[in-house]
């Protein structure tokens, strides 16, 4: 779920989204025909596309690939696909990944379509009020059940093309650039590709050299409402703003409400799973807010409730690894991952996905560039993007998340003035 709306437009790599991803209606498959190395390279058996990892990411790409013809195999180390987790928010940009490969319209039938948003002050003061489409009539927002997304990515994959229970331990480069991939179970594959789609704590990552993610200096408790006879607020994002604390809730579907709340703290402090102390944390953190946000707290299932660091990793110029070594490379959160704060961590991983399904799929098809260039094409058309993307959710999370007295004065009075901004503009191009 979006912390906040993003402030400036993506870069025209959206409208190339058919150049990514011819959709097809068939599947072409193509020759992948390997010489068997398996025994000398002392691998139980070849494969050539290897996944780490079956997350939103790794599920996309695959499914790309699918689509394209090219066969890959996902390792995911969980016994079944990670459902758990609440909500995240998709823009227009992450709805046109998901028309290219074919699962939009099912799930837009699933989710609200968000209409706009609602800035409050921590005593219910209105500060802003706008709607997304008196800017941008193609935007389009929803909020989205993670595990719904999921399931639908993984059913529009072959059987067999997730292998879960399949942690990876090691990776190993061999002199003829394929990579031998260790998993826990003893198990040794050997792949002409791998595509690392392993989250922030990625050893796919950690192996090319990347450090870890950054901690931000707050953290969030993240939940889904749920209410059987019909949830009753508005289609819009309703955010509240204090000093060095935030929420928002915004509905989900016709029964379902996601909302979190930001904080800061110095440092990670013990990790905290029981639900019955996540639920009373979070509301001491709120008890003086609006009664709505208690209400969806005290709606919230156990299992539907977290507490979470917030991360980034910026991928600086000149200075960070590459997105990809040999033929080897990086999707989503492995190379890039982002703090919430504009939401558009899972649209740039989607994005991720079909621009290196597209360059990998012509390489294999007989295109002049090889498998390594292709890799190199793709860091260099998604890489100014994410980049620009991480850098700007940090600034916003910083300017949000202060406690500085002046600080947040002067931030209320900015949004509250550009809310008289906008409802003023709004008067004269009616008339």
């Amino acid at each position: 779920m979006s912390l906040v709306r993003p402030i400036y437009p993506l870069q025209s790599i959206l409208a190339r989204s058919k150049r990514w991803f011819p959709v097809r209606t068939g599947s072409k498959r193509v020759c992948l025909a390997m010489s068997t190395r398996a025994e000398t390279s002392g691998a139980d058996r070849e494969e050539k596309v290897v996944i780490v990892g079956g997350g939103i990411g790794g599920l996309a790409t695959a499914v790309a690939l699918h689509r394209l013809g090219i066969r890959s195999v996902v390792l995911e180390q969980a016994e079944s696909l990670r459902t758990g987790g609440t909500s995240l928010t998709l823009s227009k940009n992450g709805w046109r990944v998901l028309d290219a490969i074919s699962v939009g319209p099912q799930l837009r039938k699933q989710f609200l379509e968000i209409q706009g948003v609602v800035v409050k002050k921590e005593d219910g003061r209105e500060l802003r009020s706008f709607t997304f489409k008196d800017n941008d009539q193609s935007q389009e927002v929803r909020a989205v059940e993670r595990r719904v997304l999921l399931k639908t990515l993984a059913s529009q994959l072959p059987p067999q093309t997730i292998r879960f229970s399949s942690k990876l331990e090691s990776i190993q480069s061999n002199v003829n650039g394929d990579t031998l991939l260790q998993l826990g179970d003893g198990t040794r594959l050997l792949a002409n590709i791998v595509i690392g789609c392993d989250g922030i704590r990625s050893k796919v990552a950690t192996w090319m050299g990347f450090s870890e993610p950054k901690y931000v200096g707050y953290s969030a408790f993240r939940g889904l409402g749920f209410f059987p006879n019909g949830q009753p607020f508005q289609q819009k994002v309703n955010y509240i703003f204090g000093r060095g604390l935030r929420a928002a809730y915004v509905p989900v579907s016709t029964t379902k409400v996601y909302w979190f709340i930001c904080f800061n703290t110095p440092s990670l402090g013990p990790k905290i799973t029981d639900p019955a102390i996540l639920r009373k944390q979070a509301k001491e953190l709120v008890s003086t807010w609006p009664e709505d946000l208690q209400n969806l707290i005290d709606q919230t299932p156990d299992d539907a409730i977290s507490r979470d660091p917030l991360v980034d990793r910026w991928v600086w110029p000149g200075i960070a690894p590459r997105a990809s070594k040999g033929r080897v490379v990086l999707v989503g959160d492995a190379w890039h991952p982002m703090t919430p704060n504009l939401g558009q961590g899972a649209c740039c991983a989607l994005e991720d996905s079909v621009v290196l399904a597209n360059k990998l799929a012509t390489a294999m098809n007989g295109g002049t560039e090889s498998i390594e260039g292709a890799m190199e094409s793709y860091r260099s058309e998604r890489w100014s993007q994410v980049f620009r993307l991480t850098a700007l959710a940090n600034l916003v999370g910083k300017l949000l998340q202060s406690d500085n007295p002046l600080v947040c004065s002067i931030r209320d009075n900015i949004v509250s003035a550009m809310g008289q901004s906008s409802r003023t503009n709004s008067g004269r191009h009616k008339l």
